[in-house]
């Protein structure tokens, strides 16, 4: 029997189903969730984005879907089982317009993410993203990041070719940002679950987050070939977290590019890397991430914020924490978190200061942030060499 599910789409939630028959289905998709209403030359309808996730999925008789299926429920699944496709448009991204897929087999389901681009920078990353995802996920065990089962191309209506790639959907996590509190005199952290009474996050919940995010990308760096994972960004809402009975749970879902935090080092091209480069590095990477840790937008789309400093402290637990689950290297003396907490004691506050400075300074002067970034900067210092000090010297 050829497979015939039933396809039924939605728009951000299941409570708002969409067809060839409501107005929005011709409608172009914003670009951004900062859409202005003009879409800058780039038109690519509602019909045009659901149907290209169709054609996508339908390739080769739902091969990629089937053999994700397969995985997700530990069983054998035909292209025949798959009763019913539900395809939500979850959000319009910086990148990307994922769409929550929930695949209904016999009396099972299970849930799935497409990434899709639209926009130029979405277009160019998708592949790579792909890619990168893939590499982690053989590489590194645990994972912190979604499994990905598959990419392709799909020429629209329109004759564009849309690249998308299915992946696993973390049930029960959700974007947060920090959010203007009416109760309070300062920003603070508020999970998008569509709860619009949802709370703040209490401090010490916010601190978690901030130090689970930094144990994630020091997990992912690789200490000898200096690899890490570039770019990340809260407003992008690039981290998710799942909060049960308080408990925070944090999952990175994109990383769009993992490459080496240094170019042209001779002792890279052979493989190796000497231990004060690797150190130097280590430290170059650890200041960078205290730093974007700190930046966000007012509830994801508005003005650019700076958090609280707990979460300079949480960043420095984080790291070493991400350090501690790292193998030994056999060309260090110790073990890496001891090896880089004595090199970090080592650097005085002006050292910090100066670093700091340097990794601002290679930001791109076009990016706003790295304007907002300058005006905070003393600020982070300060709060960042006191919390070196009081890792050090604990009351």
């Amino acid at each position: 029997m050829p497979p015939n599910p039933k396809f039924t789409y939605y728009l951000y939630d299941t409570q708002t189903p969409v067809s060839r028959d409501d107005s929005a289905w011709q409608q172009p998709l914003p670009l951004s969730r900062h859409f202005s209403g003009k879409n800058d030359g780039l038109s690519l309808s509602h019909e045009d984005y659901f149907l290209t996730i169709r054609r996508f999925l339908e390739i080769d008789d739902f091969d990629m879907l089937t053999r994700a299926l397969g995985r997700r429920l530990q069983k054998k699944v035909k292209p025949a089982d798959i009763r019913e496709i539900g395809v939500c448009l979850s959000k319009h991204g910086e990148f990307y317009h994922p769409a929550r897929l929930e695949v209904s087999v016999g009396q099972q389901s299970a849930g799935f993410v497409l990434n899709v681009a639209v926009s130029d920078n979405g277009i160019q990353t998708l592949p790579e993203e792909y890619q990168t995802l893939k590499r982690l996920n053989d590489e590194f065990t645990p994972s912190f990041i979604p499994r990905v089962y598959g990419f392709g191309e799909i020429e629209t209506s329109g004759h564009r070719k849309i690249p998308l790639f299915l992946g696993d959907w973390l049930e029960g996590y959700h974007e947060f940002h920090i959010s203007s509190d009416p109760a309070g005199d300062a920003p603070n952290i508020r999970v998008w679950d569509g709860d619009p009474n949802r709370a703040m996050l209490s401090t010490d919940q916010q601190a978690e987050i901030y130090r689970q995010a930094a144990r994630i990308l020091t997990y992912y760096y690789n200490v000898e070939s200096l690899e890490q994972i570039f770019a990340f960004h809260h407003a992008a809402g690039d981290f998710i977290v799942r909060v049960e009975n308080s408990a925070i749970d944090l999952k990175l879902i994109t990383v769009r590019r993992y490459a080496s935090l240094l170019r042209n080092q001779d002792n890279l091209e052979n493989g190796s890397t000497d231990v004060e480069t690797m150190l130097q590095a280590l430290l170059l990477f650890f200041l960078g991430i205290s730093i974007r840790m700190r930046l966000d937008r007012i509830d994801g789309v508005g003005d650019i914020v700076w958090a609280d400093p707990l979460a300079v402290t949480a960043t420095l637990e984080g790291f070493f924490e991400g350090l501690i689950l790292k193998p030994q290297i056999p060309s260090l003396p110790d073990t890496i978190d001891r090896c880089f907490a004595y090199f970090l004691s080592l650097a005085s506050g002006e050292d910090i200061g100066d670093l700091c400075r340097s990794v601002v300074q290679a930001m791109d002067p076009r990016d706003p942030e790295a304007a907002f970034v300058m005006q905070n900067l003393n600020e982070h210092i300060t709060s960042l060499t006191r919390s070196i000090d009081q890792f050090f010297n604990p009351s």
